[in-house]
């Protein structure tokens, strides 16, 4: 895992400035609303090693642009990654604002009667939107009796979901992507942008080339004791499956061959970790710059085709880098695309800052009707996949936490590592078999793990997003909340001979709304803007939605309730009967969060 210092959020209690009683008689509770939501975050929010957020206060309350300034200063010393301001009361709204630009921003105001801290609100909101900082508004639904000091249900859930887009924000900012190769058989997102990183994520792009990794096998640059430790497990834990694409080839690769192809896939994998985060032990072996690595906090490995055609394929190296465990024991996984999609390496990336888990990278690849499996199995279908599902399959790269083994309340669920136990991870592996590559797609050999997600009777929450560049418009980000289904084994057996039986599948039905695209599963796949798509456990739409609009990336197509939607109030002034279109037009108005 990359070893960085993680950011903590700024909590600022802004005051009614005047002396001689009116401020005085607001300081104490001023400044507890600035406790109570320091501590609901950190109780509730973590960073991606499992550890609690920090949330630091301002040294006193704002009254004015010297304690504003002061606060900054405090801010800036510390690295705040974005500032929650609150009040029960009126404030002077631009001498009291946090004007930072490139930071994200919040204001709690306090519905009470007492003293009007929701005029306050709409102030200092008008401000921001004047001067081009938007700001998120947070107002209670209801009113509030001066002295209760509780935090109403609606306001911690816009609290919370503020605070993790600001977290996430805070956390890729100034790391890297790292393309490892090029650009995949003309994969239009495995181009990588820089400018759409640079401007929108605040990344910085790094880039070897795929002879790298071989540099690094040939002159053994890697830890020589942990490859020992790594085959042994390997053997033990992801043994060659049956051959079942090239029995009938003349050119298949005997036993031999394959174990050397395991080898070399577990040195592809311990280069590829060493890459992104670098390794001290390479210092100790002489290999003090390699020691480095690049920084990145997301990955892509172009492989096909000129890796393919003649060494292993990556999907092992992928599969590992994207769970949550190998021969080191349960960790944090890595954020690792396959093909070099860096636009879906990037969805993943912030699928995974929301929720703290690894991420199925798959391809969208059928849409299945119901009268379609009826016509080919007789079977109809029932239950969440009702209305039909969309196959989601690659060659065998995607996370191993996604088998459907872990475990809450007796249903299937993706767990962060600091959950998962040792059972589950074994459990995962033991579902998965280690096919040998269809040496027809990839010449060089290696292995695709192979597996079915089990959703159980209910099917398990999953979010798949995606990222596209329009050119003249920039990223767009689509959204689909759903689940992943099981489907009757008769059914199952037609479709994975008709596909790949050696592939890993995730069957995903599409929560319907009756509208735009998402009148129908049919519609979900007309409209998916790639070929590929990033998959993650739970119902986190609209925390994508908050953080897409703090980057400045408009969503084009979601099924998140609209009561969910949490966006900077600056957007209402561009529209708020159309709020996509809204979003397109602010999202154009205010740009890049970094540009």
């Amino acid at each position: 895992m990359l070893k960085i210092s993680y950011p903590p959020i700024g909590i600022r209690p802004t005051i009614d400035g005047r002396r001689k009683g009116i401020r005085e008689s607001l300081e104490d509770q001023t400044m507890d609303m600035a406790k109570s939501v320091a501590e609901l975050l950190e109780t509730n929010l973590t960073y991606p090693d499992g550890t609690a957020v920090k949330a630091i206060i301002s040294d006193t309350t704002i009254g004015g642009v010297r304690e504003a300034a002061m606060s900054k200063e405090k801010f800036d010393k510390a690295g705040v990654c974005g500032t929650i301001s609150v009040t029960p009361c009126w404030c002077y709204g631009s001498e009291t604002m946090d004007m930072s630009p490139n930071l994200p921003h919040a204001i709690w105001g306090f519905n009470g009667t007492e003293r009007p801290g929701a005029v306050y609100l709409a102030a200092v909101l008008a401000a921001h939107t004047q001067k081009g900082i938007p700001a998120f508004g947070i107002y209670g639904h209801d009113v509030q009796d001066a002295d209760d000091k509780s935090i109403p249900d609606d306001v911690q859930e816009k609290l919370l979901r503020f605070a993790k887009a600001t977290f996430a924000t805070g956390i890729m900012k100034n790391k890297s992507y790292l393309s490892i190769g090029s650009v995949a058989m003309g994969i239009g997102g495995s181009t990588v942008d820089p400018n759409f990183f640079q401007d929108y994520l605040g990344m910085r792009n790094e880039y070897v080339d795929m002879s790298e990794i071989i540099r690094r096998v040939d002159e053994e640059i890697y830890d020589h004791e942990e490859f020992k430790k790594a085959l042994a497990w390997a053997k033990r834990n992801t043994p060659v499956g049956p051959d079942i694409y090239n029995e009938k080839d003349p050119n298949k690769f005997n036993d031999e061959q394959k174990e050397k192809q395991l080898e070399f896939c577990i040195k592809m994998t311990m280069i590829a970790r060493d890459l992104m985060d670098g390794n001290e032990k390479l210092g100790e072996l002489g290999f003090k710059e390699e020691a480095d690595g690049h920084y990145a906090i997301a990955a892509g490995f172009q492989g096909q085709r000129q890796w393919t055609d003649h060494f292993p394929n990556g999907d092992y190296m992928e599969t590992f880098m994207n769970s949550q465990y190998d021969w080191t024991g349960i960790h944090a996984p890595h954020v690792f695309a396959t093909e070099n999609d860096s636009l879906n390496g990037a969805s993943m990336l912030l699928n995974y800052l929301l929720t703290d888990r690894p991420q199925i990278f798959a391809d969208v690849r059928t849409y299945w009707s119901s009268e379609a499996i009826k016509r080919v199995s007789g079977t109809e279908l029932a239950g969440v996949a009702k209305n039909g599902f969309l196959h989601l399959s690659n060659s065998g790269a995607q996370t191993l936490d996604a088998t459907g083994q872990e475990k809450e309340n007796g249903k299937s669920v993706i767990k962060p590592f600091w959950k998962l136990t040792e059972d589950e991870a074994n459990s995962n592996l033991k579902n998965t078999r280690w096919i040998p590559a269809n040496i027809g797609y990839f010449r060089g050999g290696g292995f695709s793990s192979n597996y079915i997600t089990q959703g159980g009777s209910e099917g398990m929450p999953v979010t798949m997003t995606r990222i596209n560049l329009v050119k003249g418009v920039g990223p767009v980000l689509q959204i689909a909340e759903g689940y992943a289904v099981d489907l009757p084994e008769n059914v199952f057996d037609i479709i994975n001979k008709r596909t790949d039986p050696g592939w890993p599948s995730t069957f995903f039905a599409p929560i319907l709304t009756g509208k735009g695209a998402f009148k129908s599963v049919y519609d979900v796949m007309d409209n998916w803007g790639a070929n590929h798509g990033a998959i993650g456990y739970g119902h986190f739409g609209a925390d994508l939605i908050t953080l897409a609009s703090i980057l400045r990336i408009p969503v084009n197509m979601h099924n998140v309730p609209e009561e969910k939607i949490f966006r900077p109030r600056s957007w209402s002034s561009l529209g708020t009967k159309n709020i996509e279109a809204a979003d397109f037009r602010a999202c154009r108005n205010f740009g890049p969060l970094y540009n």
